[in-house]
């Protein structure tokens, strides 16, 4: 996802060649729209990701804080697609596509470069807070980084 994000960017930010957005971040929310309601082994980012680390070990991560996490992935690119659309025809929704875009890549390069996941860190906060319910089983996370005490 940060391949197929910093590719938006650089088409759209840096060449500002804004038509190739909508289809970015359409397929990203396809990507979230499949994990979340489907199954994440069949979105199109994990059967990518499958094939390219096949032969590597496989380090389960616990599903509840990523489906949360995958969650604010689904809201973030389904506003940047929204908002692209108009961004076609008037540059004036550059600033709120430019900031929505620098947000998603910052969290996938914080994910991909360092294992953390920002949502996952928020869903540990929300069942701190008690705004979530704490999960039966302890979710599983890198490094026992997130785990939430049950």
């Amino acid at each position: 996802m940060l391949v197929v994000g910093s590719i938006a960017f650089v088409n759209g930010f840096v060449l500002k060649r804004y038509v190739i957005l909508p289809y970015i971040a359409g397929f990203l929310l396809l990507n979230f729209l499949v994990g979340l309601f489907v199954n994440p082994n069949y979105s199109p980012t994990m059967l990518v990701s499958k094939l390219l680390v096949r032969k590597q070990a496989p380090i389960p991560i616990g599903a509840i804080q990523k489906r949360f996490a995958w969650s604010l992935g689904l809201l973030l690119s389904g506003l940047i697609f929204s908002l692209s659309l108009p961004l076609q025809s008037n540059v004036a929704w550059f600033e709120p596509v430019c900031m929505l875009c620098i947000i998603c890549l910052v969290l996938l390069l914080l994910e991909t470069a360092f294992g953390i996941c920002v949502g996952c860190k928020l869903y540990q906060f929300a069942v701190r807070l008690g705004w979530l319910k704490k999960p039966d089983v302890a979710p599983n996370c890198m490094g026992d980084a997130c785990s939430v005490d049950t």
